[in-house]
This record gives structure tokens, sequence and C-alpha cells, in this order.
């Protein structure tokens, strides 16, 4: 690989990661990402496109539901028709029946033209219904009627319309529970139920966080004709520490930010939201409720110091502590268990001298002269 230019300051002391080497391709309507969460929508999606039947997506805000149903029209019966998406938080008291249903010329004071309303704009193609836990009582009972019969009599006619269409819906509420509560009609979340897609939360596939940056900022780049090549070690660390309570959306806008503002190819931790390192530092919990100001991981006065200040000795001297039991050395370092083993990967510490560290006998391991693996992926120091 060709050197870079120099660059001054700070940022040439960092290690820098090929961006298009965190790449994966996406397989369906840009769902980016190779979890096995993730890989179990893409299959859901797969298996239920094809058909008529009524999907509910759900999910976090910012999980990218509105992809799911992107895939689902595009896959569908009805890919050449229109996707008409309504929001029922939208809905006007008073006129929730004209918005969903349509109404005729005259129907009432300001009708001054016919509307078709969401479902007949849908007809011959798909309709979302969003947010459909905000879908008011009154309304629910009528929207039942329509999903079954599939027929509309729009507001101030006395003619029914036939539908010819796949309905969908999405929530990031919990309908099961809000049927409990009695704020959900039971009928009705049985009806919209006959399939069902639930997006992951991205703390729950932090492995896809490397896949997705790449894909924002291939994205960001093209939108503000930039050329961001590279994003540094720690800047990737700090990314998938953070919990990530906005989900995908969140993540976007952060790379978003970062190519906007950025002056050259590459992203640092300073290029980042300032946010992400101090709610890194909030989450990060005691450990058995006392701190310990002694755990190599923690600066004085017990506050755990952030994914990316802990060094490689500080990690092997828990490994020590442990014994080799990675579930105690994070404990001692006051992160989780998935967290040191990204950490060991990313710090080239292998599995033979976790061995070590357990008490066996170490097999001879190839290793290069700064005494790490040599990473699979393009890296440059500077």
């Amino acid at each position: 690989m060709s050197r870079e230019p120099e660059i001054a300051g700070p940022r040439r002391d960092a290690e820098w990661l090929e961006i298009a080497a965190l790449r994966v391709e996406s397989t369906c309507a840009e769902i980016v990402g190779r979890s096995p969460a993730i890989s179990a929508v893409v299959a859901a999606i797969e298996r239920f496109a094809p058909y008529k039947g009524t999907v509910l997506v759900t999910g976090e805000s910012g999980t990218g539901k509105e992809l799911v149903v992107r895939a689902l029209h595009q896959r569908g019966p009805f890919a050449d028709g229109p996707l008409v998406s309504f929001n029922c938080s939208n809905l006007v008291n008073g006129l929730a029946e004209a918005q969903l249903f349509g109404h005729s010329k005259g129907a009432f004071t300001h009708a001054h033209e016919a509307s078709l309303g969401c479902f007949r704009q849908a007809q011959l193609g798909t309709l979302l219904l969003d947010e459909i836990g905000e879908l008011p009582l009154g309304m629910q009972a009528k929207l039942l009627r329509v999903a079954d019969s599939l027929e509309v009599q729009p507001v101030g006619s006395t003619e029914t319309v036939r539908l010819e269409l796949r309905l969908l819906a999405a929530t990031n509420r919990n309908l099961h529970e809000m049927v409990k509560s009695g704020s959900f009609r039971a009928d009705l979340y049985y009806r919209l139920d006959v399939a069902s897609i639930k997006l992951p939360a991205l703390r729950d596939r932090i492995d896809d966080v490397g896949p997705l940056t790449a894909h924002f900022v291939e994205r960001y780049n093209r939108t503000f004709g930039k050329h961001i090549r590279w994003i540094s070690r720690r800047a990737l660390d700090l990314l998938h520490a953070h919990r990530w309570p906005g989900n995908v959306r969140e993540l976007a806008h952060a790379i978003e930010r970062a190519v906007l503002l950025n002056e050259d190819d590459r992203i640092d931790v300073d290029d980042l939201p300032g946010e992400l390192a101090e709610s890194i530092k909030s989450e990060r919990p005691s450990v058995g409720g006392a701190e310990r100001p002694t755990d190599p991981a923690r600066e004085a006065g017990g506050r755990i110091k952030p994914l990316d200040d802990i060094p490689r000795d500080a990690v092997e001297q828990s490994l020590r502590r442990a014994r080799g039991d990675c579930a105690k050395a994070a404990r001692i370092l006051g992160i989780s268990r998935p967290a040191i083993y990204r950490k060991m990967v990313r710090l080239g510490i292998s599995n033979a001298s976790v061995r070590r560290y357990r008490g066996f006998p170490l097999p001879g391991v190839t290793r290069s002269a700064a005494g790490r693996p040599a990473p699979s992926y393009p890296v440059w120091n500077q």
C-alpha cells in the first residue's frame, strides 16, 4: 500500500484503518450488516415479501423500519404500484376518517374538492400505516373493518370502493402491552400481526457498527463531495463502545457531522460528537456497587477510563489476575464481556495468550516485530 502524505498534530500518532475495508455489500434495500440479528431480518423479508399478507414491522425508533417496508414493497406482488406511507400520529380530530378513506366534494365544510384518502391512493400498491400505535381507539374499529373487507366508503358518499393493495403497519410501541392495558384493540392487533418483523436495536448488533460507518461515510462523501478514506482505530473503538440510544439514525447523524466538518481525508475521535465519549463514561457501571481504585482501567478517584484509554498492559494484567477468565477480567476493567473481547482483538491478544494465563502451555505463535499478529485489514501507522 502506498504511504499517505504526512499530517501534523495528534492525528499523526493514530493508527488508521481504511474505511473501504469495513464495507459490507447490502443485499436488501440498503440494509447493512452481517450480524445474526440483521441476517434474521433479511431472511424474514425474503420469506414474507412475495405474498400479499399483512406484515407488522416493529422496533425502536431509528432502527430502520422504513428500509424493511421498502424491501417488502419492492419484492412484493405490487412492486410496480405506489408505496404510500401514512403516519397515524398525524390524524386530525374530526377529519381522521376522511384522511384514511377519502371524501367526496362538499362532504363537510371546506371540502371544496374530493379526496382519495391514503387507502385509495395506495390502490394496486402498498400502504404503510406508520406509528399504528398512535391510532385513536375510535378509529381502530373502522380500520379493522376496512382491513378485513378491503372496501372503503368515502365520507359523504354512498358508494363503496373495492381495494386491491398490500397493507403494512409499523410501530415503535409494544402493541401487545397496549392490548393488555386496553389502549389497543386485540382484534385489530391480531389482524395486523399476521406476520411480524422486529428490528434489533443497534446495541444488540454492535458488530454492524463498522459496516454501517463505512456505508454512511460513502453516502455523505457523495452528498458533500468529500473524500474521507480513513478512520482511526480509537474513533472506531469509540463508535463500538457507545450504546446508541438513537440506534442507526443516531449513528448516521454522527457520521454525517464528521464528514461534513472534516477538512482532510480521515475521521478521528475529535471529529465525532463530544457527547459520545461523555455518554460512555456515564454508562460505565461500578463493579459490585463499589469502586476499585486499584483496577488498571480506573483513574484516580475510581472514575472508569474510556475504553480507548485502556492500554494493552491493563488488559493483560486483568487477564492475569482473572487467570484467563475473560468475564472476570471484564469486571475488573469495569467493562462488558463483549467489550473485552473486542479490545483483545484490536490489541492482538490471542487465544494462546489467554491459555497461558490459565496455565496451559503456549504453542508456537508467529508474531510481528511489534509483538502483534498481522491485522487482516489494511492498516497504516504514521
